[in-house]
């Protein structure tokens, strides 16, 4: 038996990891959107750039929104070569966020499994596979008994509605400590100079000549050289405020978890079939997701009809569940694109930017979208990994189109 206490991993902390500073009336940077994105951007602009005379605004508290709501899946076995370019930089700083910051994270490279149930799944994921290895990341085809091997409590049984035919699996992918990794990157910020100021909403955007030079807010107004927009499902809301429609649809996005158990699940385990990803988080409870309800809202909630359904799948996959309790239900705001991609680039103001769109993805690109949008802010033009992102891909048709290309798109 365990001796081990949950949790009892975690450091302990003092009771502010950052300052809590009165807003300036003035910054050269603005970033709208105090989550993972808008801290990771911050961190990168004064440690790749120098930039530091900047201000992250949160309307709630630091990483209250989709950061805190996610289910902390990290890995890069995307299709096309823009999203597996963009993800696996991401994964690579991953690889050393902890050290970076010289705060634990809890990174876990625990491997994931993305099961295929039927034939045109399996060869779906073998042309992913092939297009991984063309790319550089770490991807393999395994069987059904190969997937038992990785994973012993999937069920591979062929007398279920979607047998499991076998899956692809990405050894380096995992998870991370989501709250973590918020603070760390925050501490980071406030460390060279950065201002984190919460409770500080944006409430319109100043325009004159066809550039952004401030923000109004709760707070009053704030000049800003430049504005970086990082707020996920209100991206639209913030866009409207210069004036630009942007082609995206919020809807909310559920997630639950189980009480505290044993370790018994070794892997992150994904199914778009049997639509349902369950991973096992580090204190051990079961932590699930499925799809995003169908309607638009901007509520931190979803129909419980949507939680009856993964847990329908996750009992498909894995009976062992079957006594497990859940302990508690949460909701996000996901901003979906078109394309399934993100928008990451210039806008028609001048020096007015967005980073949006990320729909179900967003946290695994936290600190490679950190990496290029501090880029693209620092010198007024796209990095090159998130130039295939632009805006004006809606335009030209240029579309990075990841819909089911990459099996679920989380």
């Amino acid at each position: 038996m365990s001796t081990r206490t949950p949790g009892a991993e975690l450091p302990e902390h003092p009771d502010w990891l950052w300052r809590t500073p009165e807003p300036k009336r003035s910054y050269d940077v603005v970033i709208v959107g105090g989550g993972g994105h808008g801290l990771a951007t911050a961190h990168y602009l004064a440690k790749n750039h120098g930039i530091t005379n900047v201000a992250v605004l949160e309307k709630g508290w630091l990483a209250g929104g989709n950061m805190a709501r996610n289910t902390t899946i990290i890995r890069s076995n995307y299709l096309w070569d823009e999203s597996a370019g963009i993800y696996e930089h991401a994964l690579k700083l991953w690889e050393g966020l902890e050290e970076e910051l010289d705060y634990p994270i809890l990174f876990s490279q625990r491997g994931v499994l993305n099961l295929a149930h039927s034939l045109q799944d399996v060869r779906d994921s073998v042309r992913r596979v092939e297009a991984n290895r063309l790319n550089g990341v770490d991807a393999e085809w395994l069987d059904e008994r190969q997937v038992k091997e990785v994973c012993p409590i999937v069920n591979i049984s062929p007398d279920v509605r979607y047998p499991v035919m076998g899956g692809t699996y990405q050894p380096r992918a995992g998870i991370a400590k989501h709250d973590h990794v918020a603070w760390g990157l925050a501490r980071s910020a406030d460390a060279a100079g950065i201002d984190i100021i919460q409770n500080c909403e944006v409430t319109g955007l100043d325009i004159v000549g066809g550039r952004v030079v401030g923000v109004q807010t709760t707070l009053g107004p704030i000049a800003a050289g430049k504005v970086a927009l990082c707020s996920a499902g209100h991206s639209s809301v913030l866009a409207a405020m210069a004036g630009i429609e942007l082609p995206l649809q919020s809807h909310p996005l559920q997630a639950l978890v189980s009480e505290l158990l044993e370790p018994v699940h070794p892997t992150v385990v994904m199914s778009n079939a049997v639509h349902v990803y369950v991973s096992q988080a580090h204190k051990g409870e079961l932590v699930m997701g499925a799809g995003i309800d169908s309607y638009n809202s901007y509520t931190q909630r979803g129909a419980f009809h949507i939680i009856e359904e993964q847990m329908s799948a996750a009992l498909e996959l894995f009976p062992v569940f079957a006594r497990a309790h859940v302990l508690r239900t949460w909701g996000g705001i996901v901003d979906v694109s078109p394309d399934a991609s993100p928008i990451v680039g210039l806008t028609p103001v001048d020096n007015l930017y967005l980073n949006c769109g990320w729909g179900t993805g967003g946290f695994k690109a936290t600190p490679g979208v950190g990496w290029v949008y501090a880029h693209t802010i620092a010198h007024d033009t796209p990095h090159h990994l998130n130039a295939p992102f632009s805006l004006d891909r809606f335009t030209t048709g240029a579309l990075v189109d990841e819909h089911g290309a990459a099996a679920v798109a989380h």
